[in-house]
């Protein structure tokens, strides 16, 4: 039985399941002092003064800091992505010192014997502030009126930076030719990515030589370690970064926070161990937020629904500061507007601004749901403009299968794919054509409750990997990743990878790759991650990259294991090389059958090196360090079906069916919690999830009481199936899948909602769609 394929329950399951975990915050040292921050109150003002010196007299409390006792030796927060030349980068301290610029801002920090006395030790903190002016509607920041509040008065705008894409014919032209063309403006509300497990940080230090180990509940490890050694000026060698148990990210937990950098300095100046947790309110203002823009979108077509042309326009909250990729997430998005349809003349301007909200930054998707959003909403009311069904204006304009490897007007090139595959079986387990029937009788009824269909047939770039494209797009590193194999002197063997989990089920995938490469038991073999020290090189987890790019190492490596055995292995058995058959795990000499070493008995071989061919070394271990030529393309089509009581607004998913293709699978296990956890995220920003401020900048929805995240018990059941075109640019054949589900659902069940209640006069209904919006739309529809 081959591994690669089959649904093996997850290895790290059996800890996580008796709580045998080792999350940060359960990290207990000998001497262990606790963090807690002071954050602002208001999302603009001057810091006149912090005493911190009360705090100092409350039981338990061993040091306190203002942002100006930690400022000296600590510099900037990262921006790892700084996507124009001209873009304007301000500082961004840890801990504010003279101007907080959001509602959590950093202000001071206690440090005692417990959590408790720490939390409590805040209130004796002194601080005086001249509030300012918030930033916070995104036309109105970029006024060039004399008196527009900045959220950063040395640099004059609130205007981050301009990125242009424009390909194909003019747009201009293309607009004049075209027979219809329809303009619609889109928002994408903040979302506040709700990890399980909140952000913690543990430093252990040695004080006597300036070494330290870091523990983060992060996805980047190796990145942290690199970044903090830049702001706090550890030397890179003396720091250490583990990334232990991490219960799940959504793109919050690809960061360097001032959190760490703080808990570091601290530990620094104190010599003693330190710990800082933050409590779930906490995060909601401190952990980065996702989403966050206004899209203006204009498509042209002929009559015969030929899609001519696309322009896109958008204004992006960066919030108050530029976080590790802030400014590159929406242009991830930017070679996604197109999607999987073909077109003459594509336009694309993003405008970043900075406001005086929490900073923006990777969510699940990054870009790319946005994107897809956006192309599949206009082309829905597009179909209506051109009186077709919206499934066969799609067909009418997608990639058709013998057409790949196909260039996309957007210039990434799509290697694989069949959409018609995935759209055909999708639409048979929908029931399209009965929905729609019975969507038509209840129509001329006039039911109260109205059914709605939604269609999102989606594309995404997974695996971001190239580093010469990376190169291009001005981001700082590059999307390599490593891996090594190694064979124990007993057969057993140990994988180590430079992508770090938090949740997907890399032990058991990269278990199941090297098994089969190396043709030894599932159970044989362990996997080392999310240590620098054990794991010394890597890029880490996000973008869908780590099976694309970290499994491909792990699966290469696991070859040149094979190929370094298959030497000894034909010097013990005094054949060449190529006489040497390799299968299931066994070295055999062609026509003599019992000839023959098993990988096992060749790893202990080389361990006592008795009899080793001249000039082999005695190792069969491996490393690979891998970069793909492209990235990768999983599709799919997603359909939904609503209805929705026109007397109160309420929505309910009737039937959501999805078939999605993402190459080659692994373990479909993963591949279908991977695809429902996805699915819950999308159809949690169409229906419930939005980050609100006030008119002052105050965050209001700042509590599980105020923002919706979804229950299993709030979702529909899922019907999922997958077709299969394995990718060319890895020898796997794989793609991605971990962000597909919220790339494609949430078109789908907005779509479906707007689809419902467009008899009624309802174009657009604004994420997400609670029942007092539905109820609105309607209203102002009817009036």
């Amino acid at each position: 039985m081959t591994e690669v394929g089959t649904a093996r329950p997850r290895k790290e399951d059996a800890r996580l399941l008796t709580g045998q975990t080792r999350w940060t915050d359960n990290i207990g040292v000998t001497g262990l002092l606790h963090l807690a921050i002071l954050r602002s109150p208001m999302a603009h003002a001057r810091v006149d003064r912090v005493d911190v010196s009360p705090a100092l007299q409350r039981p338990g409390v061993v040091a306190a800091f203002s942002g100006a006792d930690l400022a000296e030796g600590m510099g900037s927060l990262p921006c790892a992505w700084p996507v124009t030349e001209d873009i304007v980068l301000p500082d961004h301290p840890p801990i504010a010192v003279d101007e907080v610029r959001y509602a959590g801002d950093p202000v001071a920090v206690v440090v005692a014997r417990d959590r408790y006395a720490a939390a409590d030790a805040l209130e004796a903190i002194e601080v005086d502030y001249t509030p300012l002016p918030p930033v916070l509607d995104l036309e109105e920041a970029l006024s060039e009126d004399e008196g527009t509040p900045l959220v950063h008065s040395d640099k004059g705008t609130n205007r981050c930076y301009d990125w242009p894409l424009r390909t194909g014919e003019d747009f201009e032209t293309v607009r004049r030719r075209a027979d219809v063309t329809l303009k619609r403006r889109y928002h994408q509300q903040r979302l506040i990515p709700n990890a399980m497990e909140p952000r913690a940080v543990v430093v252990t230090p040695i004080a006597a030589s300036d070494e330290y180990t870091l523990y983060s509940s992060t996805q980047i490890p190796h990145i942290l370690r690199i970044m903090l050694a830049l702001v706090t000026g550890v030397p890179e060698h003396n720091l250490r970064v583990v990334a232990p148990d991490v219960g799940g990210g959504f793109g919050s937990k690809l960061q360097v926070y001032g959190e760490e950098a703080i808990a570091l300095a601290v530990a620094r100046r104190t010599g003693r161990p330190v710990k800082w947790t933050e409590s779930r309110s906490e995060g909601y203002l401190a952990t980065h937020h996702g989403r966050g823009m206004i899209q203006d979108i204009e498509v042209a077509a002929t009559r015969d629904g030929q899609l001519l042309g696309l322009k896109v326009d958008l204004l992006v909250d960066m919030g108050a500061y530029l976080m590790l990729v802030t400014p590159g997430i929406p242009i991830l998005g930017a070679f996604m507007y197109p999607g999987i349809y073909k077109m003459d003349s594509y336009e694309f301007t993003c405008t970043g601004v900075f406001t005086t909200r929490t900073p923006t930054d990777a969510y699940r998707g990054a870009g790319r749901p946005e994107a897809t959003y956006a192309i599949e909403r206009i082309l829905d009311d597009l179909a209506v403009e051109l009186g077709l069904d919206p499934v066969e204006l799609r067909r009418r304009n997608w990639i058709r299968h013998e057409e790949f490897p196909y260039t996309s007007i957007a210039g990434l090139t799509y290697d694989s794919g069949d959409y018609e595959a995935a759209t055909e079986k999708a639409l048979t387990l929908f029931g399209y054509d009965d929905l729609r029937a019975e969507q038509q009788k209840r129509t001329e009824r006039g039911d109260t409750v109205r059914l709605g269909i939604g269609v999102s047939t989606y594309t995404e770039m997974c695996g971001l990997a190239p580093s010469r494209v990376l190169r291009d797009l001005r981001y700082s590193a590059g999307g390599w990743e490593a891996a090594s194999v190694r064979m124990l002197p007993t057969g057993k063997v140990e994988v180590v990878t430079g992508s770090s989990p938090h949740g997907q089920g890399h032990v058991t995938c990269w278990s199941q790759i090297a098994a089969d490469a190396l043709g030894v038991p599932f159970e044989d073999v362990q996997v080392v991650h999310g240590d620098t020290k054990a794991a010394p090189q890597g890029m880490d987890t996000y973008g869908s990259r780590s099976l694309v790019v970290g499994g491909t190492a792990v699966h290469n490596a696991a070859l040149k294991v094979v190929d370094k055995a298959r030497k000894v292995a034909a010097h013990l058995l005094e054949a060449s090389e190529q006489d040497l058959e390799f299968t299931a795990g066994v070295f055999s000499v062609k026509g003599s059958p019992d000839a023959r070493k098993t990988i096992q008995e060749i790893a202990f071989e080389t361990f006592t090196s008795h009899d080793l061919p001249d000039g082999v070394e005695p190792t069969i271990n491996a490393e690979q360090l891998t970069d793909p030529d492209n990235f990768s393309y999983p599709h799919g089509t997603h359909l939904c079906a609503v209805e929705v009581d026109t007397e109160t607004g309420r929505t309910r998913i009737r039937s959501y069916v999805c078939v999605d293709d993402v190459g080659k699978v692994i373990n479909p296990m993963i591949v279908e919690g991977q695809v429902h956890g996805g699915l819950a995220q999308g159809i949690a920003q169409a229906l419930y999830e939005e980050a609100v401020y006030d008119d002052e900048g105050n965050l209001v929805s700042g509590t599980m009481a105020d923002y919706l995240v979804p229950s299993a018990a709030d979702l529909p059941d899922f019907v999922t199936d997958r077709t299969e075109t394995p990718a060319t640019s890895n020898p796997l054949g794989v793609k991605g899948v971990g962000e597909a589900g919220t790339i494609a659902s949430t078109p789908a069940v907005v779509g479906a909602i707007v689809d419902a209640l467009r008899p009624l006069g309802v174009r657009d209904v604004r994420m997400p769609c609670t029942p007092e919006r539905v109820w609105q739309a309607l209203k102002e529809a009817s009036a």
